[in-house]
């Protein structure tokens, strides 16, 4: 039946669904009895969602029928009890149950409210990690309130095309989220037993990936860097030009399939500066390629303490297009040497014994909760895909992260025969060695040269890649199968 006016207040007929309501510590409670004068339940929630201007991690609250009809929220006790601060953490004293990762929220003497999350228990002490920051909190005015319940973020499919702060709070300037669900940001790592063997390929259009590191649906794979190289430049072309690879029909033409259109990224930038945020928000926009992602930027002068949980936002949002709406997900984490940073820094408050570099002990263990998260599992259609940039501290490759070099051994090859040519000169090079080097030039020049905006499907990437082993004649290509060299050697597309 139509709910009408009269009775569309009374709770008792309204669904549990509906009475899953969100929570804002930002959002007044005249906001749900103005929402209750519309004309169905359904109005009511949508009045009430569209009027809250701050979905930011919102947390589900489920009502009974007298807290309703009274206007009220119990969430839990105020406490005024903060004994220290140390950077980004509040000391509590006389806390009585505190729950490990649960979400708080202070209150400061001047009437504005952050939100911060539980970090360490200790018997009725609790350190508090504050997103926001901590300028402004004392002890005399500052009341901590304990809401009961874990960091949750809205999630739903209209977050393709937008953009999001590192705390998933739109700053496009586009009309609040209507969530569809709110799920832990801290999410799970996927059981081995579950996991479906990764087979299929997502291209980037970049021959030296597609080719040489090629990436699979559901794997995890890392871009090193340094400071000054163009990773972002190489991640936005990735943006660009990533999509599920098309099947090949016998007859050698390229095969529409379903999946096709269900690629989506998750972009997530932690620490930049404004310079390179407008860098990505205006490439995506201007070629066409927002549509299709989520992006999520974490600046460098926003609260240190927020990177933590950028790449957690991130990945939920991606879980849930994957898992829920059965999309294949690439997930591009940069800058993870920020992330690490904002360890350290919390690590040094806390006084914990450093590690290696002052990074703290548990750090690879807290990386492998993000990591861990990308994979297929069995019986969903989705993926989820990572690839995070690391930018070196100082350029340090302390253990061996390249592939080994006989991997491509005609070019180490040609790099001594040039390394001999400036030696010995040319004239005493011989017809083998000038193949070597013919090679190296080809290879650097066609294959590894590609243009930010030059795209190559993989097709059109090993074609190329044939082209150059073809400078060899077949007996000097002794690492490729027989059954490679019968069927792809003597093709019609050999220069």
């Amino acid at each position: 039946m139509e709910p009408t006016r009269e009775n569309s207040l009374r709770t008792d007929e309204v669904p549990r669904s509906v009475q899953f309501q969100s929570f804002s510590i930002k959002t007044s409670l005249h906001v749900w009895r103005a929402s209750s004068r519309a004309e169905s339940t359904h109005q009511q929630l949508s009045v009430y969602l569209l009027q809250s201007q701050d979905i930011n991690f919102r947390m589900g609250v489920t009502q009974n029928n007298t807290d309703m009809e009274e206007g009220t929220l119990e969430i839990g006790m105020e406490y005024r009890t903060v004994s220290g601060v140390a950077g980004p953490l509040v000391i509590l004293e006389k806390v009585k149950g505190p729950k490990y990762q649960e979400i708080v929220n202070l209150r400061l003497g001047d009437g504005t409210t952050r939100r911060g999350q539980v970090l360490e228990v200790d018997g009725e002490k609790a350190v508090v990690q504050v997103f926001e920051g901590t300028s402004g909190i004392d002890n005399k005015y500052t009341t901590v309130q304990f809401t009961g319940e874990v960091l949750k973020t809205p999630v739903s499919m209209d977050m393709l095309g937008r953009i999001f702060n590192g705390s998933g709070k739109p700053i496009d300037n586009g009309p609040p989220i209507l969530p569809e669900v709110y799920l832990d940001i801290s999410g799970s790592s996927i059981n081995p037993s579950e996991r479906t063997y990764p087979e299929e390929m997502i291209q980037t259009g970049i021959s030296t990936i597609d080719v040489m590191n090629s990436i699979a649906r559901g794997q995890k794979i890392p871009l090193f860097s340094a400071a000054g190289l163009p990773h972002n430049e190489i991640a936005a072309q990735i943006c660009r030009q990533a999509g599920l690879v098309k099947r090949l029909e016998k007859t050698g033409n390229l095969m529409e399939h379903e999946e096709e259109d269900n690629f989506a990224i998750v972009f997530a930038a932690m620490g930049v500066n404004m310079e390179t945020a407008q860098f990505f928000k205006r490439d995506f926009e201007e070629n066409g390629s927002m549509e299709r992602v989520t992006l999520f930027l974490n600046l460098a002068n926003d609260p240190t303490i927020e990177r933590i949980i950028t790449p957690r936002i991130a990945l939920t949002t991606a879980e849930y297009l994957a898992y829920e709406c059965g999309k294949h997900v690439l997930v591009i984490l940069t800058d993870m040497s920020s992330y690490a940073d904002a360890l350290r820094e919390v690590s040094a408050a806390r006084e914990e014994v450093p590690g290696r570099r002052g990074y703290p002990g548990y750090m690879y263990t807290d990386l492998a909760t993000i990591y861990e998260r990308a994979g297929r599992i069995e019986g969903r259609k989705g993926s989820i895909t990572q690839i995070p940039i690391l930018t070196m501290p100082n350029d340090d490759i302390s253990t061996n992260q390249c592939p080994p070099i006989s991997l491509y051994a005609n070019y180490a090859i040609g790099k001594d025969v040039q390394a001999m040519k400036a030696v010995v000169g040319e004239e005493a090079l011989s017809s083998e060695d000038m193949l070597y080097l013919e090679f190296l030039d080809k290879f650097e020049r066609k294959f590894v040269s590609q243009g930010a905006y030059d795209t190559r499907n993989i097709f059109q990437s090993l074609d190329l890649a044939w082209t150059l082993l073809r400078i060899f004649p077949r007996e000097l290509l002794h690492r490729i199968p027989a059954k490679i060299l019968n069927e792809f050697y003597n093709r019609d597309t050999a220069n």
